[in-house]
This record gives structure tokens, C-alpha cells and sequence, in this order.
């Protein structure tokens, strides 16, 4: 295992040292170790029904025609596109509800908020607020805040379970956008309406056209990423504060050895944000120095590290691969967790050191460790007892093994701050973007997000395509665990652009002041880079659709269902999205067919599957050199001088 290249990531390589000299396993060892179902990778094991499971494969060169006709056919005589449609769609459905639940929790707190139920949480940015009730068609006239936040969480709590109609936010997509979805009836309606259909869809006997089911795979993904993830970001800005560029650090040097450390992790910032409330809490602060510390560090893992980040300033300890290594270095006292991403295994390596895990959420429990129920009523109590549960445990430690390593880094790039940034406080506008695309110095935008795969070398796809793309002048958009991989390679400061990014890319840093890869958030804020391409188009000058954009997505370390959910969104609504290490449709080539060519035709977006990071890059660059050529910008345009005469001929 040793041998073996695990990670970049410096600090975390230390750890995992330490871990296999003490014989802790981790998910670095455990990778090792366990040798995936090749049926499973492919697509291509059934098991919903207990007639099987049934695995099926076709080996050499296969036509899809021969794949859906052949003999091989699971026992209720499911075809390999069948099967593997099903499982992907599956997918889609887990991961929308990941990000959709997560949108109802932050729903029901913000009605809470408004009716001003629950201390500790308030309405905090009102213009954010008015904007989104104008999207919403409320009147805004003669009405308080708090007024009119109750019409505003009314109206979006129904997303969930509305029974007719379409999707709010639908209409926030370019009009041309609009007439797609509808042309092939994949409008979002209802947010579970469209999970459950999924699952009776792809259930035994149900939907048996590969084709539809994927389709309708996309009308729950776009009701995700037009639905509850766009409600969850949108709440959690009015509530807790649109995020604006700060400054902080990340990786596991920003633990303190005398300090109490306490890292949450997770993905809703409802109770996190509590957290940091109590840390700072004057008496609480007093009861750390009387058992020996200096003070109390907060520090973040995962989504809700990038959550507490952008609003907070709350350093951020690392990623969804860093989690056992933090407690590996014997300095946290207490690390919370709440939903999403959590592994098991917390439990079993907190054991051999002091380190309490405490669960918060009902829905995800753990045994082995302590649970505090979290409910907003009584949020900033639950939050202070879990703090007085950390300082306990500070006089309880071992030996403390802290990485030296930490990086700074700039996030909270909104799209409210980039259309800040760009515009200018008295003509917020995306039209210095779009002209430094058309001009040339920008070649492009890409989002590049999700997270950690012990299957590749932790960190080195993010870091490798980022570098690789903002050298070719390509702006690149981070969110989830893809950001702090990046942060901590030190891309996500102004002085990355002097190092790594092409000449054109670089101009515009210096001029503006921000790093060539700019973070925009958590997982969930996938939603953000939906909206910001919106603005793209709606400027003008870059086509008429999202689709026209020299504008990609890939996300080169992905593991969770919630990557495959964003990725289908983003397909969904035009984008050309790469992922790595894997693509869970490979047995299938009429299903690999139908998503890597055919669904260009459909939607305007498709994915692509490569796992090496200089031809993901290479790809990605080739669409949006495409899509230049296409709005005829891939040439730098001659500039004229234009005299009187000229002048007088032109028509306005």
C-alpha cells in the first residue's frame, strides 16, 4: 500500500503514514483492500426485484442493437440498456434527494425565521430577499422583511410536494432553455413528485425503454438542480448572509495544539452556523482556559466547512477523504457531523484516540458515538452543550501530531459578488465577463466541483485539470470538496494567477483582483454556476442558451450518487460535463451511446468519461473552442477606426 501513490496532499500523506503505523484503517487502506464488483462499476447488475440479482456482460466489440436483442436478458428479461438506465436513473433520484432534503430543512427553518419562532436565526439580507420574491411573483409593497419572508418560505416549501404546474425557479432559465425542456416534456413539476416517479419508473415491469427513463432522469435532476438545491443556496444566503470573498486557511495545519478543536462536518449549515456562535460565546471561552486552553478552534470538513466558510470566515480543515485524518492527529476533541458524507468508520478511529463524535440529525445516526438531537428551536442550547462536550474532552489528550501544512485562500464568490466584482456597485453586470470572452482574454468557464475518490490519488485530478485549464485562459468555478482540493494547492489566491494562468486569464485577475478559480461554495451551490450562465446569456453577445456558451463542467474525483444527480442537471440544461474515474453506464452502449452523443441532440449537452486529467482538460477545451467557433468569436476581431462618415451610416 505504501508504494502506491494515495494522495498530493502533503499533510494527508503523513497522516495516512501515521494511520498505518498505528494500524488504524481508513478509506486509503480499505480501498486497497476491497476489489470492486465489475458489474457494479459497469451498470450492469440488477437487484430490484429477488428473482436475481442479475448481472450481465458482453465481452468484445458489441453493437447496441445485438446488447438489446442478444440472449443475455436478466430473469423478467431486462435488457443491459434496461438494467443500466435504471441504475443510473436510480442514482439521479438518490442524489436529488440528498440535495432536495437538505432544501426542505432549510425551507422549514426559514418559515420558522420569518415568523420569528427560533432565536438565533434572522433574515439577513433583504435585497437577496426581495430579488427572489420578484422571481416568485410576490408583491414586495408595503411589506416588513419578516412579511414578506413568510410569503417567500410559503410559496417554496410547496415546491416539494406540489402536485400541478411546474417548478418556480423553471422560469429563471433562458427562455429558449424553457421551450427544450418542454419540447421533450422534461420540465421539472413537483420536487418529490419527480423522485418517486423515478423509483416506480425504474421498479420491476415499469418503464423498459432506456431512452425514456433517462429522459425522465433528467426531469428529476433538473428538479434538483432547479429545485431544491437552488432553494437550499438561495434560503441559506437570505438567512445566514450572501457570501462575499474573504479570506481564511485550509488544511489540517489550521488545527490549534493549544486550543480546543472542534471540527463540524456535514452539509446544512442549520446547526453549524450555531456553532460558531457558541464557540465565540464569552463564558464558554472562560470555561476552555480553565481546563488549559487557550481558546476554542472551529474548523470545517466537507460542505459544511465551505458553508461556514464563505460566510464565517472559518478555516477549513479538509475534504471528504481528510475526515479520519483529522482525528488522526490526536488534537480534535469533538467533531460533529449532521448529513451526507459521514463515514462509518468515524467511530472506530476515534477510539484509539479522545476524539467524540457526535451525531446531531435525526435521520443519521451512528452507533459508537454521542447524539445531540438538533432542532432550530432550540439550536444555539444544543450548540453551547456541544461545545461544553469538546472542553471536556481537552484535558483527555494524548500525544498531538499536527501537519505544519495550511494554505490561504479567497472564497465566497457569490453570483451577486461576481456581478458586483465585474459591474461595479452602480451597474452590477456580467457584460466585462462576456466581453473579455468574446475579446478573447477569457476563453471560457468551467465548473469544476465534486469529490474524493480513494480510486485515483487523492487531490491530483482536481489540482491537474484546474491547472491545466486556467493555463489556456479558462475561468474556472469551484464548489464542494473539488474547491478545497484546489485551496489547498494554492489556486485559490489572486497570486495563483501570476503562477498558473495564461496570459489573457491573467489580465483580467490583476485588474479585477481575484484568483483564477474562483469558489462559489458547497455542493448544493452547484446552483449558483446554473444562475451565472443564465446571466451570461441574458447579457448577450454569447448565444441565446446555455448551451451556446463556451461553458463545461466536469467533476474528475466524483463518488457520491449527488455528483451523478448535479451532473445530469447540468447536462440538462446544456453543458458539456467530464467526469473520471469511473462512469456507472460502461456495459451498456446503447445507454453510453445515448448519453455521450445522442443526448447533444436532445438538450444541447452530453457527458463524456475520461479519467486521465490532461485529456479531461484537453476535451474540455476542444467544446469550448467549439462553441467560440460557433458564435464566431474564435478569432481575435480587427479593430476599426471609424471616421465621420462611418459614423453617420450607423443604425441604432
Amino acid at each position: 500500500m505504501a508504494e502506491k501513490c494515495l494522495t498530493v496532499c502533503s499533510a494527508s500523506e503523513s497522516m495516512i503514514a501515521k494511520a498505518e503505523q498505528e494500524g488504524v484503517s481508513t478509506a486509503f487502506s480499505r480501498s486497497q483492500e476491497i476489489k470492486p464488483c465489475p458489474f457494479g462499476v459497469s451498470g450492469t447488475c440488477c437487484r430490484n426485484c429477488a428473482m436475481g440479482p442479475c448481472r450481465l456482460t458482453f465481452k468484445g466489440e458489441v453493437t447496441e442493437e445485438e446488447q438489446e436483442l442478444g440472449s443475455k436478458r436478466g430473469v423478467c428479461g431486462a435488457t443491459v440498456g434496461t438494467i443500466s438506465a435504471r441504475n443510473f436513473a436510480r442514482m439521479i433520484a438518490a442524489g436529488a434527494s440528498a440535495h432536495s432534503d437538505h432544501g426542505r430543512e432549510v425551507a422549514q427553518t426559514f418559515l420558522a425565521a420569518a415568523k420569528k419562532e427560533i432565536p438565533g436565526y434572522d433574515i439577513k439580507d433583504e435585497v437577496k430577499l426581495r430579488t427572489i420574491a420578484g422571481v416568485l411573483d410576490i408583491s414586495t409593497d408595503n411589506k416588513d422583511k419578516y412579511q414578506i419572508a413568510r410569503e417567500v418560505g410559503e410559496v417554496l416549501i410547496k415546491e416539494f410536494g406540489k402536485q400541478e404546474g411546474e417548478l418556480a425557479f423553471v422560469k429563471r432559465a433562458p427562455e429558449k432553455r424553457q421551450r427544450i425542456w418542454a419540447e421533450h416534456g422534461i420540465t421539472p413539476r413537483g420536487i418529490d413528485r419527480e423522485v418517486v416517479e423515478t423509483m416506480h419508473r425504474t421498479s420491476i415491469g415499469v418503464d423498459q425503454d432506456y431512452r425514456n427513463i433517462l429522459l425522465h432522469g433528467s426531469r428529476n435532476a433538473l428538479a434538483d438542480g432547479w429545485g431544491g438545491s437552488m432553494i437550499a443556496t438561495e434560503l441559506q444566503d437570505i438567512m445566514f448572509g450572501t457570501p462575499i470573498p474573504l479570506r481564511s486557511k485550509v488544511n489540517l495545519g489550521v488545527l490549534k495544539e493549544d486550543e480546543v478543536n472542534i471540527i463540524v462536518h456535514g452539509h446544512e449549515p442549520l446547526l453549524s452556523e450555531m456553532i460558531v456562535v457558541a464557540s465565540r460565546d464569552p463564558e464558554l471561552l472562560d470555561l476552555a482556559k480553565k481546563v488549559g486552553a487557550k481558546g476554542i478552534n472551529l474548523a470545517g470538513i466537507c460542505c459544511t466547512a465551505n458553508e461556514i466558510l464563505m460566510r464565517q470566515g472559518v478555516p477549513i480543515a479538509g475534504n471528504f477523504l481528510q475526515q479520519e485524518l483529522a482525528i488522526l492527529t490526536g488534537a480534535v476533541e469533538a467533531m460533529v457531523v449532521d448529513v451526507q458524507c459521514v463515514m462509518q468508520s468515524l467511530p472506530s478511529v476515534a477510539k484509539c484516540y479522545h476524539t467524540e463524535i457526535i451525531t446531531t440529525a435525526e435521520k443519521a445516526r451512528m452507533s459508537g458515538t454521542s447524539h445531540f438531537e438538533f432542532h432550530p428551536h432550540h439550536a444555539l442550547e444544543v450548540s453551547k452543550d456541544i461545545v461544553r462536550r469538546a472542553i471536556k474532552n481537552f484535558p483527555k489528550r494524548k500525544s498531538v501530531n499536527i501537519p505544519k501544512e495550511e494554505m490561504d485562500l479567497v472564497a465566497g464568490f457569490s453570483h451577486e459578488t461576481v456581478n458586483y466584482m465585474l459591474g461595479g456597485s452602480f451597474r452590477s453586470s456580467y457584460r466585462p465577463l462576456n466581453d473579455n470572452i468574446i475579446n478573447g482574454r477569457i476563453r471560457g468557464v468551467a465548473g469544476v466541483v465534486g469529490c474524493n475518490n480513494p480510486k485515483v490519488p487523492h487531490d491530483k485530478i482536481h489540482t491537474e485539470v484546474v491547472k491545466e485549464l486556467i493555463a489556456n485562459d479558462v475561468l474556472v468555478l469551484q464548489t464542494g470538496c473539488s474547491a478545497i482540493a484546489c485551496a489547498k494547492e494554492g489556486l485559490l489566491i489572486p497570486e495563483a494567477a501570476l503562477k498558473y494562468a495564461g496570459p489573457g486569464l491573467r489580465e483580467v485577475c490583476e485588474t479585477v483582483g481575484i484568483p483564477p478559480v474562483l469558489h462559489c461554495g458547497s455542493c448544493v451551490d452547484n446552483s449558483r454556476l446554473l444562475i451565472a450562465a443564465t446571466e451570461m446569456v441574458k447579457e448577450g453577445g454569447l448565444g441565446n442558451d446555455i448551451s451556446d456558451l463556451p461553458v463545461v463542467g466536469c467533476a474528475p474525483e466524483w463518488m457520491s450518487e449527488k455528483a451523478i444527480a448535479i451532473g445530469q442537471y447540468f447536462v440538462a440544461s446544456g453543458v458539456y460535463v467530464v467526469f473520471g474515474v469511473t462512469f456507472p453506464v460502461t456495459g451498456s452502449k446503447g445507454v453510453s451511446d445515448f448519453l455521450f452523443e445522442e443526448h447533444d441532440k436532445i438538450t444541447g449537452g452530453k457527458w463524456a468519461f475520461e479519467p486521465d486529467p490532461h485529456k479531461m482538460a484537453a476535451l474540455m477545451l476542444d467544446r469550448i473552442n467549439k462553441a467560440r467557433k460557433a458564435l464566431g468569436i474564435d478569432k481575435p476581431q480587427e479593430r476599426v477606426l471609424y471616421d465621420m462618415e462611418m459614423r453617420r451610416e450607423l443604425k441604432f
